[in-house]
């Protein structure tokens, strides 16, 4: 089994921080692309931002220059440092994670269950 855990999430005030934490664990063999995505009530989910293993980044024009991608390969980890946070950012965010499985000859993308962030005065 490969599980994706996702951590950090919380009620901040407009322009506070947060920062997202992801982790993978199971039977992997390593771990591709990695990605937030988010997703509000009645919307449809939108990419967030994303990373290569050997850490090159893709933002959404909605977060740039707010939010940051990072990424630990030894833990297996992505993270998603948000400041600036507006309102509009409230949503559940997700990870995902392109993992090849040992013993296994392809590339699967698995997701987490996500996690609630509110941006709320």
């Amino acid at each position: 089994q490969v599980q994706l855990v996702e951590s950090g999430g919380a009620l901040v005030q407009p322009g506070g921080s947060l920062r997202l934490s992801c982790a993978a664990s199971g039977s992997i063999l390593r771990i591709n692309d990695m990605a937030w995505y988010r997703q509000a009530p009645g919307k449809q989910r939108e990419l967030v931002a994303t990373i290569t293993p050997g850490g090159a980044t893709q933002y959404s024009d909605s977060v740039k220059g707010r939010f940051t991608i990072s990424r630990d390969n030894a833990k297996n980890t992505v993270y998603l440092q948000m400041n600036s946070l507006k309102p509009d950012d409230t949503d559940v965010y997700s990870c995902s994670a392109d993992v090849i499985r040992l013993g296994i000859p392809y590339q699967y993308r698995y997701w987490g269950q996500g996690t609630q962030v509110t941006v709320s005065s």
